[in-house]
């Protein structure tokens, strides 16, 4: 079944996409997981939920893999909408054991059976909710945390006295002996409590020479391991051991390889960590640079800018590729931090550095931007800290799907004043506002991109380095359209959509979102009708700021304000989520030529 499931796998990604070498070196693990425990009735929580396929395919959704993370297929993460399964949504990290310890507290408290595995990928520990989640474990003797150790090896000595004790403690045999002392210690008066103290003492001690697991231990743990995690049948016999008999929270230590059965993946597993669709035959280079993105063209930018500043220092949460922060790692590694997936910590980090003299910036995705808000308002704005947040995939993203979307930026920055926001547009403009920002601003600010690379209608506008710019489709236009970011290219197109019809539109192409640029509102008082769109949510959005300064003017034109469902994006392309929210260039259109026909 591992053979099958592991080339299905590598077949189906590689014309779909997705996650594949953490896939890859869990399918021993989900195996084991189903064959001894019965979910949903157990309930099994991933941490990252990128690493759940193999759950996926072995609870009846092999069919929807076709479409994998696009429209109408499954998700590439456990979605509890999708299937019983799918206890938990899981898109960020570090969130599995706190999760767990919930579900397993409702089970005790509700006096349901079954058990609750929260299963843990070791990038995961370097998130301080690991540990804030591992602190409140009591004595939850249905928890079961399974550590997917693929990289770090948190406990080194795996020696042949580790490996007979582990199985000596997945013994029924154990788990009576242990019963029958304990049973009999417990009847003895005065001595036996003592005694029974002492003998858990000696083991604890003997076991920690052995393996460093005081950690775990000492958080009220069960500690387990590190056993081999693509033995199905060994970790079936201590899944099924500690199913019958659990005296306390169990954790088990699994050493794992990353892209197993791929020798491409296996060789460079970070490249085939997210992929697009590829040929079978492909062999990487971990050298080779990625396509042009604005990712890459930030991370270029921001590297030749630290060679004339030496107080510039980049931040990023577990994501150099992801970021483009490998060329400043490779020129000026000792100003390059990667803290892990701590996006708290990368910001509070960012405003000591500022506070200490230097130039820090902190890149980091939209969709985990969000975890660290209350550090951004604590930490960096009320001590104006001098930290520049470098927002990248903001606005829609495809594939990944609800819990990636990066649309909650500008709604959740623009609630706080003194914030400058920039969106840009296209590649140069990005390079300007970048070193603009660095060089000519103080202060806490924000510089936001897209995902991917620029569109050439896009780079076509070059950069003019003003706060907004005035585009305009036929004469004497009597309705504007206003956007910023990458939804300006749907909205020239509408615009020339409706010119085509009649209309006359003007597109005002915003690059400073917050606060809103001066002169746009008296500019846009002059239209009968003004339609703002963005790739953002309603509430608090850009656009909601700018209906509250026109009403506090006496503006008289209609206003509509097209934006992001809070709840609405699901896995697709980019341009169907648009299509499915209007923001497509067909929807503006039509809300274009339908307000401006009922004049």
């Amino acid at each position: 079944m591992a053979s099958e499931v592991r080339a299905f796998l590598i077949k189906s990604v590689s014309k779909t996409g997705g996650h594949l070498a953490s896939n890859l070196g869990t399918v021993e693990l989900t195996i084991a997981l189903h064959r001894v425990f019965d979910s949903p009735g157990d309930q099994i929580v991933w941490d990252v939920g990128h690493q759940c396929y193999t759950h996926k395919l072995l609870t009846g959704r092999q069919a929807g893999f076709a479409a994998l993370r696009q429209l109408g297929g499954v998700s590439g993460f456990p979605s509890p909408a999708e299937s019983e399964h799918d206890i938990f949504i899981a898109g960020h990290g570090s969130t599995a054991i706190s999760a767990a310890i919930g579900l397993a507290q409702a089970k005790r408290l509700l006096g349901k059976p079954g058990k609750v595995l929260a299963i843990v990928g070791d990038g995961a520990f370097t998130g301080g909710m690991v540990y804030e989640g591992m602190n409140n474990i009591r004595d939850l003797n249905n928890l079961i945390v399974i550590l997917n150790d693929n990289r770090m090896s948190i406990s080194k000595n795996v020696g042949a006295m580790a490996q007979y004790l582990t199985r000596l403690r997945t013994s029924p045999h154990y788990f009576k002996a242990k019963r029958d002392v304990e049973s009999v210690l417990n009847r003895v008066p005065v001595l036996g409590q003592p005694v029974k103290s002492g003998i858990q003492a000696v083991k604890s001690a003997f076991r920690r020479s052995l393996y460093h697991s005081t950690m775990f231990e000492e958080m009220g743990f069960q500690y387990v391991g590190p056993i081999d995690g693509h033995d199905i049948g060994e970790m079936c016999d201590l899944f099924a051991a500690y199913r019958a008999e659990q005296a306390a929270p169990l954790f088990v230590h699994l050493l794992t390889v990353k892209g197993k059965g791929y020798a491409p993946a296996e060789e460079n597993p970070g490249e085939f960590h997210g992929v697009s669709a590829f040929d079978l035959n492909h062999r990487t280079n971990p050298e080779m640079s990625p396509e042009e993105s604005f990712s890459t063209c930030f991370g270029k930018t921001l590297s030749e800018l630290a060679d004339q500043d030496r107080r510039i220092c980049a931040i990023t949460a577990a994501m150099k590729y992801g970021t483009g922060l490998q060329y400043m790692y490779k020129q000026h590694k000792e100003r390059f931090f990667d803290v892990g997936m701590a996006e708290q910590h990368a910001v509070t980090f960012s405003a000591g550095l500022a506070r200490g003299g230097m130039l820090p910036v902190v890149a980091i995705y939209s969709t985990f931007l969000q975890r660290a808000y209350d550090q951004i308002i604590h930490d960096v704005m009320l001590q104006d800290a001098n930290v520049l947040l470098a927002i990248d995939r903001a606005g829609l993203v495809p594939g990944d799907g609800v819990t990636h979307q990066g649309i909650y930026d500008v709604a959740f920055l623009s609630q706080i004043d003194g914030l400058q926001v920039v969106s840009v547009s296209n590649f140069a403009e990005l390079s300007y506002w970048l070193r603009k920002l660095l060089v000519c601003c103080q202060g806490p600010r924000a510089l936001r991109y897209p995902r991917g690379g620029e569109e050439p209608e896009l780079a076509r506008l070059g950069c003019t380095g003003r706060a907004f710019d005035r585009y305009a489709f036929g004469r004497n236009a009597q309705v504007a359209l206003v956007s910023y970011g990458a939804e300006v290219l749907p909205a020239l197109q509408a615009a020339q959509m409706a010119e085509r019809q009649g209309t006359a539109v003007d597109v005002y192409k915003l690059t400073m979102v917050h606060p809103l640029p001066e002169g746009l509102a008296e500019a846009l008082q002059e239209y009968r009708q003004v339609v703002f769109a963005e790739e953002g949510v309603r509430g608090g959005g850009a656009g909601q700021h700018l209906a509250s300064v026109l009403l506090e003017r006496g503006a008289r034109c209609t206003y509509t304000h097209l934006a992001v469902p809070n709840q609405g994006p699901t896995h697709a392309s980019i341009d169907e989520l648009r299509r499915l929210f209007g923001l497509d260039a067909e929807g503006l259109a039509r809300t274009l030529l339908t307000k401006e026909g009922s004049k």
